[in-house]
C-alpha cells in the first residue's frame, strides 16, 4: 500500500487523546478503577433549561418529520412527563414554532465529546497541564454545544471520563445529550480470550453502556487486523451474555469480516472493505458505520490545533485530504449495497461538536443520498443501532419527548439541520430561539 494510503487515516480516526498518548501503566489502571455509584435512571433539568418534564405541553410547527419517512403538515405534539402522548392538528400549542419544521431529536453513533481543545487552544493530552476540574469543565462545554446543534443521543467510544459527564447529564446537574459509553476501549491483542471476557465483566461493573473493540490498526501502518476472530468472538459474545452491544473499529476487510463472523453489533469505519464484505454484513443484520465527511475536514480546518501532537504531522495531514473522496465512495457503496444496516456516526472531535449534523448535509450533497434518507439515519435508523427504538428516534405516542426544530424544510433542503431553533430532551426544553438565518448554524 502507498505510503499516503498508509496514512491515510492517521489522525482521523484514533481512539481518545488520552488513549493514544497515555501510557499502558496508566491505562492498566484505568482498567482496574472500581465501579461507579449507582446511575439516576431519571434525567432533570439543569439550570437554565425550561422544565415540562411534569406538565402537559406543546409543540405545533408547520411541518412535522416522524423520522420513519413521513411527513405531516401543520402538525402538534403533545408532550406529558417527558413522553410524546398524542399528534394531532389543534391550531393552539404552548410553543407555536411557525414556519419550522419539527423532528425526532437526532443521533449520533459515534462521537467522541470529552475531546476538546485546552485553554492554549491545543488539543487536550494527558500531559499538557490542564488538571482534571479544566478538563470536565470543557468537556461539559463540548456537550452543551452538541445539544444545542441538535443532538439528543450519542454514543461516545473511548474515554474512561465520560462516566462522570454522562452521570452529570443524567442526573440533570449539566445540559447534555443522553450519553451510551465504553468507557476504555479494548485495543491489547496480546491478552487470551479467557482474560478478555473476564475485562468485559469489570466493564460492565464500571459502568459501560457499550463496548468498544480495536480490531485493527491505524490507517497509518494499513489498518491490517490485530485481534483474532477467536478474541474477537470472546469479547463479543461475553458482551452479548452480560446484555452489552459491541462497535468494532475496523479498517481492513479482513478485521471486518473477522467481527461480524464473531457476532460483534457495529463495525466502524471499514474504510478497505470488499463489496463482498458488505453484503455479508447485510445477510447477518451487522450494523455499519461509515464516516462522510465531518471528521476529515474539522481536522483540516482546525490543523493549527492538532498539528505537532503525536502523530499529527504534515504527512497525516496529507493523507487525510487523499481521504476524503475514499469515505464518500465507501459511503456511496455502502447505501447501494441491498439490505445494509447503517448507522450515522460523525466521529466527532475536539471542534467538531455542536456541527454533528453537517454529515446529513454530506450524505446528500456528496453522496448523493435522498434527505429523508440521510434524516432516518440520524433518527430511527440510529435507534435500531443503538438498541434504543422503543424510546427514541421517532415521534410517536409512547416514546421520549426529544424533539428538535429547525428553520426550513430539512426533507427538500438538507441544510435546513444547520439551522436548529428548538430543542427538547426527554421533555424538557433546552433551546428555543428565532435569530436570523445566520443563528445557530
Amino acid at each position: 500500500m502507498a505510503s499516503a494510503s498508509a496514512a491515510l487515516l492517521a489522525v482521523a480516526l484514533l481512539p481518545s487523546p488520552a488513549t493514544l498518548l497515555g501510557s499502558p501503566a496508566a491505562l492498566r489502571a484505568r482498567a482496574a478503577s472500581p465501579p461507579p455509584a449507582a446511575r439516576s435512571t431519571r434525567s432533570a433539568p439543569a439550570a437554565g433549561a425550561a422544565r415540562a418534564d411534569t406538565a402537559t405541553v406543546s409543540i405545533r410547527a408547520a411541518r412535522m418529520f416522524d423520522g420513519r419517512g413521513h411527513v405531516l403538515r401543520d402538525a402538534r405534539v403533545v408532550v406529558r412527563e417527558g413522553k410524546i402522548v398524542g399528534v394531532d392538528h389543534e391550531k393552539t400549542a404552548t410553543y407555536d414554532l411557525g414556519d419550522m419544521t419539527l423532528l425526532p431529536g437526532f443521533i449520533d453513533a459515534h462521537n467522541h465529546e470529552y475531546w476538546h481543545f485546552n485553554p492554549k487552544g491545543r488539543l487536550h493530552t494527558d500531559r499538557d497541564g490542564e488538571d482534571s476540574v479544566q478538563a470536565e469543565l470543557s468537556a461539559a462545554g463540548e456537550a452543551w454545544k452538541t445539544l444545542r446543534g441538535g443532538f439528543t443521543t450519542i454514543q461516545s467510544p473511548g474515554s474512561p471520563e465520560d462516566r462522570d459527564l454522562r452521570d452529570w447529564i443524567d442526573a440533570g446537574r449539566i445540559p447534555g445529550p443522553r450519553i451510551l459509553t465504553s468507557l476504555e476501549p479494548f485495543f491489547d491483542d496480546r491478552l487470551p480470550p479467557d482474560s478478555l471476557r473476564k475485562l468485559v465483566d469489570v466493564r460492565k461493573k464500571q459502568g459501560a453502556d457499550v463496548i468498544k473493540i480495536f480490531a485493527s490498526e491505524s490507517i497509518r501502518t494499513g489498518g491490517r487486523q490485530t485481534f483474532s476472530e477467536a478474541q474477537l468472538r470472546a469479547l463479543c459474545g461475553e458482551a452479548k451474555a452480560q446484555g452489552l452491544r459491541t462497535m468494532v473499529h475496523a479498517h481492513s476487510d479482513a478485521s471486518v469480516r473477522a467481527a461480524v463472523h464473531a457476532g460483534c453489533d457495529q463495525i466502524e469505519h471499514g474504510i478497505f472493505i470488499a463489496d463482498s464484505t458488505l453484503r455479508l454484513m447485510a445477510r447477518t443484520g451487522t450494523h455499519f458505520d461509515p464516516q462522510c465527511g465531518l471528521v476529515f475536514h474539522n481536522y483540516l480546518d482546525h490543523w493549527s490545533h492538532f498539528d505537532g501532537i503525536g502523530n499529527y504531522n504534515a504527512e497525516g495531514k496529507a493523507a487525510m485530504e487523499k481521504a476524503i473522496p475514499r469515505a464518500l465512495e465507501v459511503f456511496k457503496r455502502a447505501l447501494g449495497t441491498p439490505g445494509l444496516k447503517l448507522a450515522y456516526g460523525t466521529d466527532a472531535v475536539a471542534g467538531a461538536h455542536g456541527h454533528e449534523a453537517e454529515d446529513m448535509v454530506c450524505l446528500v450533497q456528496q453522496v448523493g443520498a435522498d434527505p429523508v434518507r440521510a434524516l432516518e439515519l440520524a433518527t430511527s435508523e440510529n435507534a435500531k443501532a443503538l438498541g434504543m427504538a422503543d424510546r427514541i428516534g421517532a415521534i410517536t405516542p409512547g416514546l421520549d419527548a426529544d424533539l428538535v426544530a429547525v428553520a426550513g424544510d430539512p426533507t427538500t433542503d438538507i441544510t435546513a439541520v444547520r439551522r436548529v431553533r428548538f430543542v427538547m430532551k426527554g421533555g424538557t426544553v433546552y433551546r428555543n430561539t428565532r435569530g436570523d438565518a445566520g443563528e445557530g448554524s
